[in-house]
């Protein structure tokens, strides 16, 4: 007999992976370690006029499936009725077998609302109705519903231009107790060759109040900028390494290549490597110095339409899996890191899944220092957070690594819906764990089980990040 779809035991085959997911998994809090939430529209509570506007303003995921499902522009980005949206996003979700997105959106529907039907065509209006009212009632801020998901801390992401206004006026709020802490995304410090550089350096000049005209005072700017955020409360740094490049260079040759970029626009490949690698081993030591855990986001392909880029921008659904090779320069990278005084706390991801065995066996080199899990594999991300991509992220962190220190999931999303994406991952992980008791592959002890299970979902996090002050669970 068929069983019905999303019911409790959702994604769970054995009796094991039921009493794990039910009885540790399904009530632990969260701890949001990455994602791209808004700081301002957390801090304002930002309400929703409609279900539009809440799931489909900004979702590049389904800006991808609905093209690829036909629809016209207009209902996806342009300036159609909200509802005519809705309406087009509820034609393809039927089409979407197979996809997570058919999952995360009922699951959704189910956790936030109460809405259990299927979304489709004929359901549309009923389930416009019925979202609508809830959203434009009391307790579906913001804030109402990162609560509401029992999140513990969520860390932003956020230029070191940035003034963190909004982090200073969150940490004021009374009877909101989820951290929001800031993550330091130097990106734009890095891509010297680009033409986004000069003006954001203009920024970076602004925000420290500070000329910079050489690399010294470069480097200077940046670490007032690191002090600044870990004051604020932030812990962890994000860099997306869409190449990862190695070039080895002294001080006086990042310098020279820095004033060759101010005054020239842009310099070689080779001078961009050693600016990258320079400037990223000194970072490094700051990390390292205090207590943050450095996340390398690798091999993201972006922007591969020029047409649509220049008509919508970035983050628009034309990004893609990248290629090429990590391992050499990712390894040099990280030994350069080490040699000069110590590699930080770090979690190394890649869009592509050929490279998981690279990032679990480079992880491997690095351990030490006392600090479990001290370089982890980090979790199925983007393209890869469906239920093969977790399992076969999880399966290979578990060959070469140790599996019960990992720290899980993280929602990378800037839907305040997406919370349900740590109950699709918890689901699967029991399920797994489930599989191998139930095949004779780990022993039956459910106290270690539990303790693991705990562990990966929120326990690991905790202790790994060390916020400023986190819930601790048993």
């Amino acid at each position: 007999m068929a069983r019905k779809f999303l019911d409790e035991n959702f994604l769970l085959h054995s009796e094991t992976a039921i009493q794990l997911y039910h009885d540790t998994a399904k009530d632990l809090p969260i701890i949001d370690y990455h994602c791209h939430l808004s700081p301002q529209e957390i801090y304002e509570n930002k309400s929703f006029k409609n279900i539009t506007e809440a799931w489909l303003y900004g979702d590049h995921y389904k800006w991808r499936v609905m093209r690829a499902n036909g629809v016209e522009e207009k209902y996806i980005t342009g300036d159609a009725d909200d509802y005519d949206k809705f309406l087009a996003w509820a034609k393809t979700v039927p089409q979407l077998i197979g996809n997570p997105l058919h999952h995360w959106t009922h699951l959704e529907l189910q956790r936030f609302f109460g809405v259990y039907e299927l979304l489709n065509e004929k359901t549309a209006p009923s389930i416009w109705e019925k979202v609508n009212k809830q959203l434009q009632g009391a307790g579906f801020g913001a804030r109402d519903l990162i609560t509401k998901s029992k999140v513990t801390v969520v860390c932003t992401t956020d230029d070191p231009a940035d003034s963190l206004e909004h982090h200073a006026a969150i940490r004021e709020l009374q009877g909101f107790d989820t951290l929001v802490l800031p993550s330091f995304r130097p990106d734009k410090a890095l891509e010297i060759n680009r033409d986004t550089f000069r003006p954001w350096l203009e920024r970076l000049v602004a925000a420290n109040g500070a000329d910079i005209q050489t690399y010294d005072q470069f480097l200077q700017a940046l670490e007032k900028r690191v002090r600044f955020f870990h004051a604020a409360g932030g812990r962890v740094s994000d860099h997306a390494l869409d190449t990862v490049v190695y070039g080895k260079a002294t001080r006086e040759e990042a310098s020279a290549i820095f004033a060759k970029a101010l005054r020239e626009g842009q310099v070689t490949p080779e001078e961009e490597a050693k600016h990258k690698t320079h400037t990223l081993v000194f970072l490094s030591q700051l990390y390292h110095e205090l207590g943050w855990a450095m996340q390398l986001h690798i091999h993201a392909l972006r922007n591969n339409n020029t047409p649509m880029f220049r008509k919508l921008g970035s983050d628009t659904g034309y990004d893609a899996v990248n290629d090429g090779a990590i391992a050499t320069p990712l390894a040099s990278l990280l030994d350069d890191m080490e040699s000069a005084g110590g590699l930080p706390k770090s979690i190394l991801y890649s869009l592509n899944p050929n490279d998981y065995h690279v990032l679990a066996s480079i992880a491997g080199s690095f351990q030490g220092g006392g600090i479990p899990g001290k370089i982890q594999f980090g979790t199925a991300w983007w393209y890869n957070d469906h239920r093969d991509g977790m399992f076969e992220q999880m399966r290979i962190l578990a060959n070469l690594g140790v599996f019960a220190r990992f720290v899980g999931m993280l929602t990378d999303s800037r839907s305040f819906l997406s919370y349900t994406r740590h109950e699709y991952f918890r689901r699967l992980l029991c399920d797994l764990l489930g599989s191998w008791v139930e095949s004779g592959e780990v022993p039956d002890d459910m106290n270690v089980l539990k303790e693991i299970v705990a562990g990966i979902c929120y326990n690991n996090a905790e202790q790994y990040f060390d916020f400023p002050a986190v819930v601790s669970v048993s």
